[in-house]
């Protein structure tokens, strides 16, 4: 038994592309559209975001390393905080998770429509969201082995001819075209480069799942430090090559237009004929990181459940492993959420939800930092586990700092509406696993 544990469990190198595939998604085909509305000066906001992620990165590694076994935020954080905050971190996390999925279904369909014969128009846009986002539902009825051969099919196909760009594109990349549009804002470059961190960090959502899956890395302690922070550096690099790239081929106020910045791009470098090639790629890749996120939002909603953090319904499983109730629950939810998210252009709507999104993310990753900081009876914190937690924090209040303050509002309001209901409705008498 324990040899094949260990022969199935896996390396550094092998982790470290696990948790930068995880991170890379809709984010990187969409997000230089939705920066460039304030100009190339947003590089910037990729380094203080990279420096943002490695905090919190460090922070999840040695959260993996105290507790190996996690499978919820509530496993770190009852012991610190109490079953609350558990509640707190763990229902969060699940929200961020499918009300995320809409933007990964906002950044898909915003390529796919270059694909067809059709007039890209508000009702066809929410009609495509919505067509993708019910797709991936009935394929997650068919279980997690289908889902992670069909993103496994999405990674390898959808990704290699982005990378052409990324490796071709310097050759016609413009460092005139790309110090003028410098900062189209109005506003400093301090406050553009701060006041950007939410919208960039969208990208870095997933650095927590090397300590998810420590229990599958060979040597833990060694390892997911290495596999966390070298996916969070790795998957840094990635966006801020791609996003300085892009900037340095099309004008910004051109690029802020585009439901498909990417194959705009490829358009520009190598002629009209690349423009579906790599439409078609993009909208597989991202397509495939929908219907893994929905698994993600599947099996954290049925873990909250069956804690007493979300109501029974959603902990029902199939044979086959698929969350098939909950998640019935959900996509009618991110169905209702496309709708009223609906905006002019495909940046904007994207902007929109993954601020709400990242938002509540980021009050999750504050329970972390604060379990580190505190410690438990059984755990007091160190000295290093002080720090840890403390940087945790630095880093999560400059994104909360950066929030637009209706959608911070929004947030704090579906925090306390959630505990609410659970102090009154929830089953207190569930026993910690």
């Amino acid at each position: 038994m324990s040899t094949t544990t260990a022969v199935k469990k896996i390396g550094p190198v092998l982790a470290t592309f696990m948790v930068a595939n995880n991170m890379i998604g809709s984010g990187f085909f969409l997000l230089p559209a939705t920066l460039a509305k304030s100009g190339t000066v947003t590089a910037l906001s990729w380094l203080i975001g990279t420096l943002l992620a490695v905090a919190l990165g460090a922070a999840f590694a040695r959260i993996a390393r105290q507790h190996p076994d996690l499978t919820s935020p509530d496993d770190y954080v009852r012991p610190s905080l109490g079953r609350d905050m558990g509640f707190l971190a763990s229902t969060l996390y699940w929200l961020s998770s499918w009300i995320g999925n809409n933007a990964i279904a906002v950044a898909a369909f915003g390529y796919l429509i270059i694909l067809l014969p059709i007039e890209d128009s508000l009702g066809v846009r929410l009609t495509g969201q919505v067509l993708l986002i019910w797709a991936m539902f009935g394929l997650n009825l068919l279980g997690p082995r289908s889902i992670a051969r069909f993103q496994s099919f999405c990674v390898v196909f959808g990704l290699l001819p982005v990378a052409a760009i990324l490796v071709a594109g310097w050759t016609h990349f413009n460092p005139e075209l790309f110090s003028a549009g410098w900062n189209v804002s109005g506003q400093s470059d301090p406050m553009v480069a701060f006041g950007s961190l939410a919208v960039v960090f969208w990208a870095f959502i997933g650095l927590e799942t090397g300590a998810m899956v420590a229990g599958v890395v060979r040597d833990p302690d060694r390892n997911v430090p290495i596999a966390t922070l070298g996916g969070i550096v790795l998957a840094g690099v990635v966006y801020l090559t791609s996003s300085v790239l892009m900037m340095g081929i099309v004008p910004v106020q051109e690029l802020a237009g585009s439901s498909a910045p990417f194959a705009l791009v490829a358009g520009r470098m190598f002629g009209e004929w690349a423009i579906p090639v790599i439409a078609a790629a993009a909208a597989l890749k991202a397509t495939g990181t929908l219907g893994g996120w929905m698994l993600v939002t599947g099996e954290s909603g049925a873990r909250a459940a069956q804690r007493g953090f979300l109501p029974a319904v959603f902990g029902r499983v199939r044979r086959n492993g698929a969350a098939s109730t909950g998640l019935l629950l959900v996509v009618l939810a991110m169905t209702l959420i496309a709708l009223t998210t609906l905006s002019d252009s495909v940046s904007s709507q994207f902007e929109a939800i993954i601020n709400m999104a990242v938002t509540l993310v980021v009050m999750a990753y504050v329970a972390a930092g604060l379990s580190l900081l505190l410690g438990s009876p059984a755990r007091p914190a160190t000295t290093s586990d002080r720090l840890l937690g403390m940087g945790a924090l630095v880093a999560c209040g400059l994104l909360v700092w950066s929030t637009p303050i209706d959608t911070l509002i929004g947030a704090v309001v579906i925090a306390l509406l959630a505990l609410a209901a659970y102090r009154g409705f929830g089953r207190r008498h569930v026993p910690a696993p």
